[in-house]
């Protein structure tokens, strides 16, 4: 019987299937073993804009990611992506962190996240920012007028900074995050690797783009490509071709810069 045949039918299809799964979770922990040499998959309080790994050890995350064509954005809807969750562990704030479990992982975000002394109630959740605290925005975004990088943004009002997914999630549908099931889908959404407080001006800047045609242009950018190359492995997301590229020359120019260690 020809293999088309075979694929066509209903035990073909499930067979696939069955393949297809089995190459995912073989993917999925080689690539949390290497995540796991790394380092910890739970940053420290205000820890999201540093940069944590050797030129070598993101050269290796860099080359163990899938390319392949991205895939069509059809059935999207954030609403797939349910956020925002409880501070479950499997979210990955870890330490003191830990203690605001009632909390959702976007107010986990804003306190590790926070500039001076910003609290959270762990009971109800409520963020207290006293004076001279707040958000201080690492992104940037250019003013399209000037094509100057605008001042850093510092932000003190909760309500009015952005919880930004460094993989956009339209981004992780696009590459296999369609495929995958609900619960996947939820951790993409809420794990502490891909949440970083923003200014919403540079968040807008950014929208769903992958690297190929967004960095960010301010002080923040090596230490995005670390966090978006980590979620990208962690959940054997692929990248196209051009994103590929561009990562690639993303690492060598902070390797230039000597950001990574």
């Amino acid at each position: 019987m020809k293999w088309s045949t075979i694929s066509g039918s209903r035990i073909g299809r499930t067979l696939l299937a069955v393949a297809a799964a089995v190459v995912f979770a073989v993917a999925l922990t080689v690539a949390n073993s290497l995540l796991d040499k790394v380092s910890p998959t739970a940053p420290g309080p205000g820890s999201a804009s540093a940069v944590t790994v050797s030129g070598k050890e993101i050269a290796d995350l860099v080359a163990t990611l899938v390319v392949a064509k991205e895939g069509p954005m059809t059935g999207y809807d954030r609403e797939k992506f349910p956020h925002w969750d409880t501070n479950k562990p499997e979210h990955g704030f870890g330490g003191d962190l830990t203690q605001y479990a009632k909390c959702t992982s976007r107010d986990v975000m804003m306190l590790r996240d926070a500039t001076g002394e910003v609290t959270l109630d762990p009971k109800t959740c409520d963020l207290n920012v006293p004076d001279g605290a707040g958000w201080q925005d690492h992104y940037g975004f250019i003013d399209r007028k000037t094509g100057e990088l605008n001042p850093y943004k510092f932000m003190t009002d909760p309500s009015k900074v952005d919880a930004e997914h460094i993989v956009p999630l339209a981004e992780a549908w696009r590459s296999g995050a369609a495929d995958r099931d609900t619960d996947t889908r939820r951790r993409i959404a809420n794990d502490s690797l891909n949440l970083v407080a923003a200014d919403p001006s540079a968040n807008r800047s950014k929208g769903d783009l992958d690297p190929a045609n967004y960095l960010p242009p301010g002080n923040f950018r090596c230490a995005y490509v670390e966090h978006y190359v980590k979620v990208k492995v962690k959940y054997a997301l692929t990248i196209d071709s051009a994103e590929h590229t561009a990562l690639r020359t993303a690492v060598d120019d902070c390797l230039r810069r000597g950001e990574f260690k």
